[in-house]
């Protein structure tokens, strides 16, 4: 479902399903139609379907334009369709919700302010997010670990949060801005800027933004189903509607995951912010703090040279990192450029950890790590992180005096309990650790 998200099947047909999923065409068709009740097509005329209700309801954009940004191939097409799923006009679907669109909190916050002409395709649509949502969660995760010139993000108002990024989609590279206002207590509404090369990319565009915002979780089941664990049931209350950050993209969530290997957040959004600078395509956008696209496979496989056998490394090179971290780094690059290493959002969960951990220095934390962000897998456990461990320490879950090692199982085992929620219930652990690290940090720095 996440590659027919991405339209797939619009531009590369059910054959071209096929040949990511790893399967025949009938094949897929007949585990999409058991599993989901439609075959890929019908599937692929739904989320056509969707798109363009987006489009109607959270747009201008005129109504010829919704349909084929939708990915539709005619007008008629598109009216048919439509009727047929919505019971409405395509007219008659933005008359209906065009008022609630008309007179929510960002009227006259973000859609008055000025924007930057130029050639590219400019839209601003309305993310509907199933509620609650921990949007300083994910805002702040996106935040910590942005690249400089990629990413850029602005969580100086507590009530209004901005995250933005550039990306490559199928018709050229791209650009968005989330602008997330709170509502309630614990409830936020999202919108998304986009700045396209081409229209038809606004649904793959959205597919993305919401997979890497988590929008789609269910929220109430996750957060009933953890909280009835003792141990965590306080972090819950804390903080409900927790997510996953996904991935914007697969190849470069793989390179960022191999250079955060056994350093800080910090040390790796400056390794990545100097790749991005030294081998990323510059990009112009409207939107302030982006001016780079993350390098691709090719260009990180082409751009980090191979560093000499014995002797000093070049101070200036690319990838500041120990000799078998760049080679690791540049090898995994080659065979995701070359298709030897295949990473999407359809992979299959066990079979893309087996292909990972194959590889040298990707051990079960970072193929974990990789099937949680990418394939947004619930329920990856991340055995052997150290930030678990202290997030359960923070908590009194576990004991101090115990080993790591001991703690390590201990935790493991009390996870088995989660399932099939542990990428949330790390989320959490996380979470208690950075907030425990805070507190220790100002007790510091208050301490004479």
């Amino acid at each position: 479902m996440r590659l027919i998200g991405d339209g797939v099947v619009d531009r590369e047909g059910v054959d071209g399903l096929s040949r990511q999923l790893g399967y025949t065409s009938r094949q897929v068709g007949r585990i999409l139609a058991s599993e989901l009740g439609a075959p890929p097509l019908a599937l692929a005329r739904a989320r056509r379907a969707q798109s363009a209700r987006a489009l109607l309801v959270g747009s201008d954009l005129p109504v010829t334009q919704v349909a084929f940004a939708a990915g539709f191939g005619s007008v008629r097409q598109f009216n048919d369709t439509v009727r047929e799923v919505f019971d409405a006009q395509p007219s008659e679907l933005r008359a209906r919700f065009g008022r609630e669109r008309s007179e929510s909190a960002f009227e006259s916050r973000i859609v008055r302010e000025p924007r930057p002409s130029n050639a590219r395709v400019r839209l601003e649509l309305a993310l509907p997010v199933r509620q609650p949502y921990d949007a300083p969660g994910v805002f702040s995760f996106l935040a910590a670990r942005a690249a400089k010139g990629v990413e850029s993000a602005d969580l100086a108002e507590a009530a209004n949060l901005r995250y933005a990024r550039t990306l490559e989609l199928p018709h050229g590279p791209s650009a968005f801005e989330v602008i997330a206002v709170q509502t309630g207590a614990y409830e936020w509404s999202l919108r998304v800027r986009l700045e396209l090369s081409d229209v038809a990319d606004v649904a793959p565009a959205v597919a993305r933004v919401r997979r890497m915002l988590d929008l789609d979780a269910d929220p109430q089941s996750i957060d009933a189903a953890l909280s009835s664990d003792p141990m965590l049931a306080p972090l819950v209350a804390r903080t409900p509607g927790i997510r996953v950050p996904g991935a914007i993209d697969p190849h470069e969530l793989v390179v960022r995951a191999l250079i955060g290997q056994q350093i800080s957040v910090v040390a790796a959004r400056g390794h990545l912010g100097r790749l991005a600078a030294e081998l990323g395509t510059p990009y112009a956008s409207g939107f302030d703090g982006l001016n780079r696209l993350f390098p691709s496979p090719a260009q990180l496989a082409a751009g980090i040279p191979d560093p000499p056998a014995s002797g000093p490394l070049d101070p200036d090179r690319p990838l500041r990192l120990p000799r078998q971290s760049i080679r690791a780094v540049a090898a995994t690059a080659q065979a995701l450029a070359d298709g030897s290493l295949s990473v999407h959002v359809g992979a299959d969960s066990a079979e893309l950890r087996e292909s990972l951990v194959a590889r040298p220095r990707i051990g079960p934390w970072t193929a974990a790590y990789i099937a949680m962000r990418v394939l947004g897998d619930p329920d990856a456990w991340l055995d052997g992180d150290v930030a678990l461990v202290a997030g359960a320490h923070a908590i009194g879950a576990l004991d101090a005096d115990r080993s790591p090692s001991e703690s390590h199982r201990l935790l493991a085992q009390c996870a088995l309990d989660w399932a099939p929620w542990r990428s949330y219930a790390s989320m959490h652990l996380w979470q208690a650790a950075s907030l425990a690290g805070s507190t220790a940090r100002s007790a510091r720095k208050d301490t004479p």
